[in-house]
């Protein structure tokens, strides 16, 4: 028996979690990760402003990158989306027109009523 086992028996740590608990676990992990990305956007795009003056918006974006150590595939994810914020605020995004298909609505909460 390893040392790791005797200093955590897995009666203590269960390795396998029920169900509804690793769902609710990946709901949260996905809301830390959205609300992580939005942080690095939000302070990317004040880089942004901060540099206007020295360099171009891109080469900013990558100056942010580089130097908080924002790892791939995170970086990429960061550097889009406050390209994306930057292309948007110089020409807003156009409304659907009528003869564009609405997106059917989210239903999460269905399959646990259901299940209860």
């Amino acid at each position: 028996m390893s040392i790791i086992n005797k200093l955590f028996p897995e009666t203590l740590f269960p390795r396998k979690l029920s169900a509804d608990a690793e769902q609710r676990l990946r709901l949260a992990q996905a809301r830390a990760e959205e609300q992580l990305i939005r942080t690095h956007v939000d302070n990317a795009l004040l880089f942004v402003d901060t540099l206007a003056t020295d360099v171009g918006y891109e080469r900013a974006i990558d100056i942010y990158v580089r130097e908080l150590s924002v790892p791939e595939p995170l970086a990429s994810v960061v550097a889009t989306r406050a390209l994306v914020a930057l292309g948007d605020a110089l020409q807003p995004v156009q409304e659907p027109g009528p003869s564009a298909a609405p997106m059917p609505e989210l239903r999460i909460e269905d399959a646990a009523r259901r299940r209860a």
